[in-house]
């Protein structure tokens, strides 16, 4: 998921391209219909409610009017360009979770994780990727201020890479490992980066030796069990004297807002939790880490653990 700088969508601007959305609207608009009856008539609904969406498309600039008919616009990319994570966006991902939010009371009673929307994991590496550059070049600075001889670094867990290309950028050499689907979605962007690419449990990773691992949105929508491993991959993926870096917001250290944004995925997706810096500090020394640190990561609301391995 992004790493806490989401845009903001109001309530009323994330209903009406959901019910767009679910409703065949977008889809029509996007491949052959281009008039509001055309649009009643392929999405299969009220004419009333056609018009009523497609004035609201075009008045938030997601459509426009050419002669009698209306087009998508470059806003509306993100809902066709699924190939580059860099084309989607965040507004995907977004209504992703409004659709998440939307079943929240069953979730909350049944207490299991629902079904993901079906573009989830391409809307998710979309949004991800678009964190604020500030962001990235914030939590990256942190790393590297905690490991400045480092050379080989490796981007566990790394969703859409945007902190690989960012570490590339300041001439680092640089492992990405995440899961085989979500390679298989960022393989393209990030070979020709020159990032090596590794699919892998990011649990269990199948390299080591690096200088620095960094993580990043290490905790979020992962069970304690889970983010525990996540810290000790990091230690085993290090070499002796090696620190590794896990970014995310902590609660009780974080805003208000960051608080509300985690305890509410945790609720939508079913799994996750609202993790703190006394309970992230001990999984750094359950993992034998020998030193550790917390800090506000300058200009986010994010906090970076620093844990070092000894030297052997």
């Amino acid at each position: 998921m992004p790493t806490r700088d989401r845009s903001r969508f109001s309530v009323e601007s994330l209903a009406l391209l959901w019910a767009a959305r679910e409703s065949g609207v977008i889809d029509a608009l996007t491949t052959s219909a281009g008039t509001v009856e055309a649009v009643a008539e392929t999405a299969a609904i009220d004419r009333r409610a056609a018009r009523i969406t497609v004035d609201a498309l075009e008045s938030m600039d997601f459509i426009k009017r050419v002669g009698d008919e209306f087009e998508i616009t470059n806003r509306a990319l993100g809902f066709l360009a699924k190939r580059d994570v860099r084309s989607i966006g965040r507004l995907p991902n977004a209504l992703d979770r409004f659709s998440l939010y939307t079943d929240l009371p069953e979730t909350m009673q049944t207490g299991a994780p629902p079904a993901l929307p079906t573009e989830w994991t391409r809307n998710r590496l979309g949004a991800h990727d678009a964190t604020d550059e500030a962001v990235v070049r914030a939590c990256v600075t942190a790393a590297v201020r905690a490991m400045p001889d480092a050379t080989r670094v490796l981007d566990l867990a790394g969703a859409s890479g945007v902190f690989t290309r960012e570490f590339l950028a300041r001439g680092y050499e640089v492992t990405y490992l995440d899961t085989p689907e979500t390679v298989d979605v960022v393989r393209p962007l990030l070979s020709r980066a020159g990032a090596e690419l590794v699919a892998g449990d990011p649990t269990d990773p199948p390299v080591e030796n690096f200088d620095l691992v960094f993580v990043g949105d290490a905790f979020a929508g992962r069970d304690a069990d889970e983010a525990a491993e996540i810290v000790a991959a990091a230690y085993g993926a290090l070499e002796p004297g090696g620190t590794a870096v896990f970014v995310d917001a902590l609660h009780g250290r974080c805003s208000t807002d960051a608080t509300t944004q985690a305890a509410v995925d945790a609720l939508a997706l079913g799994r996750g939790d609202l993790h703190d810096e006394s309970t992230v500090r001990s999984w750094v020394e359950s993992a034998g880490f020998v030193r550790q640190t917390v800090q506000d990561v300058p200009g986010t609301d994010l906090q970076s653990v620093v844990a070092e391995r000894a030297v052997d």
